[in-house]
Order: structure tokens, then sequence, then C-alpha cells
């Protein structure tokens, strides 16, 4: 159950967890979330919020300078939409039994359907996606030494991935606009997760092991996670 408090001029979100430590996150929509132990003391929230007062605004500004750049997508003749980290134009078709194909370099979307443009496209980043992380999936699993249950990508607000204590792993569909090396981490983040539910130095040792290049991969989605939007 995820509770809302704020301190001074810090708005948060707080969470319980079967952690040991009181942990900070900026999301990719600028919302602070707090996992604490539960039963959690506010007073010693407080004092970690105030240590972490210096952090919390150095991020929140990166952060808007970062969505400062997001583009505004229009379902026009030449929009640029990103599949995989590459941009594809998109072409507006007369003609065309499927709502929306990826071919010959362009995304091609009926016109008649512009209106429904977004629910498209998301459609597409579902369906492709789904068999594109199975994939990845199948690369990374063996190496981490983890079994997965289910897979899903859906919409999943403000994180890329997320995964259950019985091995069901969720995607975001927006990680199909990341390259396949960014979405490789993302992909390998939640499947250490199996193992270390934490972001503890047991799970980073994990993530190091099989991918010792991450913090490059994180640094790519943090600076470009704006501009995977519709």
């Amino acid at each position: 159950m995820t509770e809302q408090f704020s301190y001074k001029d810090i708005g948060y979100s707080l969470k319980k967890s079967d952690r040991k430590t009181i942990s900070i996150f900026i999301e990719r929509d600028g919302s602070i979330n707090i996992l604490a132990p539960s039963p959690y003391e506010l007073d010693k929230i407080e004092q970690v919020i105030e240590a972490k007062r210096s952090w919390i605004y150095r991020n929140l500004a990166e952060w808007e300078d970062l969505n400062r750049i997001q583009l505004q997508r229009e379902f026009v003749n030449g929009e640029g939409f990103i599949y995989l980290g590459r941009s594809y134009r998109l072409s507006l078709e007369e003609n065309q039994e499927t709502d929306l194909l990826l071919k010959r370099g362009r995304f091609l979307l009926r016109r008649d359907k512009v209106h429904k443009g977004t629910d498209i496209f998301k459609a597409f980043y579902k369906q492709k996606g789904l068999k594109k992380i199975n994939e990845r999936i199948a690369l990374y699993a063996p190496k981490i030494g983890v079994k997965v249950n289910h897979v899903k990508v859906q919409e999943l607000q403000n994180r890329w991935g997320s995964c259950s204590d019985e091995g069901n792993l969720n995607f975001h569909w927006k990680c199909l606009m990341a390259p396949v090396s960014a979405l490789d981490y993302i992909v390998v983040h939640e499947l250490v997760h199996l193992l270390h539910r934490n972001h503890d130095s047991n799970f980073w040792n994990a993530v190091d092991k099989v991918m010792p290049d991450y913090a490059k991969r994180v640094k790519w989605l943090k600076h470009n996670g704006a501009d995977m939007s519709l």
C-alpha cells in the first residue's frame, strides 16, 4: 500500500517494504517515491529526507532539464516514431488493410485511423515487444540463473519494468523505443530482481557480472527516456 506524505516543501509517496533501510527514488515523471521498512517511523524518514535534500533537489532539477526537450509527436506525414532506438518516418496510407505496419523503413498508418494513432502505436509496441523481450530473456536468464514464469508488456506508469515473487515480469511498452543495448539492461535489471529484491550491493554485483557496462546503458535511459513517448 502506498501513502502520500509531505515534508516541508517535498511531497512523496511512501510504500512499506521488507527491506531494512530507507531508499529514495526519483521516478521518470519527477515524482518522489520512498521505500521504508515496515513498520516505519515518520520521524526517521524525515531525517533521511533532510539529509538527502540536496540530492533530491539536484535530481529534480536534472529531470526538469531533460524533460524540457520532450518531443510532442503528431500523426502526420513525415513525423518520426522510434522503434528499438531508430526513428522511422510516418506515412499515412489510403488503402491498407492493417492499421499499422513497419515496412520499407517507414511506419505506415491508415489515414482513417489517425484519430486512434496513440492506441494503435501502443498496441504495436506491446505486440512486437513481447516477442523481442522474450528473445532477450532467453539470452540472459540462463546467464543469471533464473527462470521466468510469465511476461507482459503493458502500461507501467513510471517504471520501465517490474517483477513479482512468482517470477512474473512486466515491461512498459515504451521500452521498445530504446535501442537493444538499453532494452537489454532493463531486462537484466528485472531478471536480477528475481534473485535480489533490493538495490543493494548484491543486486548491482549480479548486474555487473552479466553486464559490466550497465552504467553506460543506465545513463542512456536517463538522458533519452523523456523522448520515449507518444
